[in-house]
């Protein structure tokens, strides 16, 4: 068990719904500086991006425009966007030219679904749809029933959707089916972004896309690595954990995120395209940590679906990530990568009743 008492961080800002630390004795080259700093909103959320470096106010205005591209290629909702349209043509044979960045992020996913043996499946729109989550409308949220589910899921099927990656093209076999990026597009977003500040001087850089993905790009203004801290699943005003990253994305899933009471029971967002009902796998939330950020955010929605000991399986097996289960009988399952890089945060040690016991896992 893991001293839920060890805590040598800084204090902590808020931002976006997570913690970033300020420190003391600046080194950083971006020491001092004031950051170019905007927030859009995109992808149904709130972003947040900071930029340090000589070409800074460049870089920003750049981003902006990119985050903004992407949300209009894959904004499934807009009847012109790469999404809307391959959902359009469905089932009729036609193959559907795509942007480049679309077919990317496509083939992403398909990667991403074969890695989890089908836990994440950009195909599941049907499903999310009869549930009502599809806008991040809460007054659309609704309990769907047994027979409903069942005559969709055959609709989600990642082995009918069909990506040509030379002829930029991709295509659904059966008609009704849809593709849903939300799993995956804000981590794909990040890598865009990532690449394109490498064509600016950019020393450091904040990209916070909506609280559930952020990247991180050198270090804070002190020279440290940037803090993040992860939210308390069985309390999300609170936070957690708080991991040091630098040059990495992190990706959190938590059951807390969207979500509605009926009849007493809790039903959450992240649903299960094997059954179409919200994951119980013992799993409460899930960070992933990692240098690819379109993995790394399919990855926290398919370790959530997939439970505690096929995500350790897989973490074991693959080797390009780390990660945070918080389970709902108190465990925190912390890989081993991290471990060095993490700490409680300060407010954890009140004792309030929000006890957790971390464990640290070893390959």
């Amino acid at each position: 068990m893991w001293n839920r008492h060890l805590s040598l961080l800084l204090p902590v800002v808020l931002l976006t719904g997570l913690l970033l630390s300020a420190c003391s004795a600046p080194t950083s080259a971006s020491a001092g500086e004031e950051p170019a700093a905007r927030q859009v909103f995109a992808m149904n959320t709130i972003m947040s991006l900071q930029l340090y470096g000589p070409d800074k106010e460049a870089a920003l205005e750049a981003a902006v425009d990119e985050i903004g591209r992407l949300d209009a290629l894959f904004d499934r909702n807009d009847p012109d966007s790469d999404i809307a349209r391959l959902n359009a043509h469905a089932g009729d044979g036609s193959p559907v030219a795509l942007a480049p960045e679309t077919v990317e992020v496509l083939s992403a996913a398909l990667d991403a679904g074969t890695d989890t043996d089908g836990a994440f499946d950009v195909t599941v729109a049907p499903v999310i749809d009869a549930w009502g989550f599809g806008t991040g409308d809460a007054a659309q949220y609704r309990l769907p029933s047994r027979s409903e589910l069942d005559g969709l899921l055959p609709l989600v099927d990642a082995s009918a959707l069909h990506v040509d990656a030379s002829a930029g093209t991709a295509w659904l076999d059966r008609a009704g089916m849809e593709v849903d990026l939300g799993g995956i597009a804000k981590g794909y977003t990040a890598a865009r972004l990532d690449a394109l500040l490498d064509g600016y001087d950019v020393t450091d850089a904040l990209l916070d896309l909506g609280s559930s993905t952020i990247a991180l790009r050198g270090t804070n203004a002190a020279g440290d690595r940037w803090r993040v801290a992860v939210k308390d699943p069985k309390d999300p005003d609170r936070s957690l954990l708080v991991l040091s990253l630098s040059d990495e994305t992190l990706s959190t899933s938590g059951a807390y995120e969207q979500c509605f009471t009926e009849d007493g029971v809790t039903y959450h967002h992240i649903l299960d395209p094997r059954t179409g009902w919200p994951g119980q796998t013992g799993i409460c939330s899930v960070t992933v940590v990692g240098g690819d950020s379109a993995r790394t955010d399919a990855l926290s929605t398919a370790l959530f679906l997939m439970g505690p000991d096929e995500a350790l399986d897989l973490w074991r097996r693959d080797g390009s990530f780390d990660c945070v289960l918080c389970l709902e009988d108190g465990r925190i399952l912390l890989t081993e990568g991290l471990e060095d890089r993490c700490a409680f945060a300060d407010d954890t040690d009140k004792e309030d009743g929000h006890g957790w016991n971390c464990e640290i896992v070893r390959r």
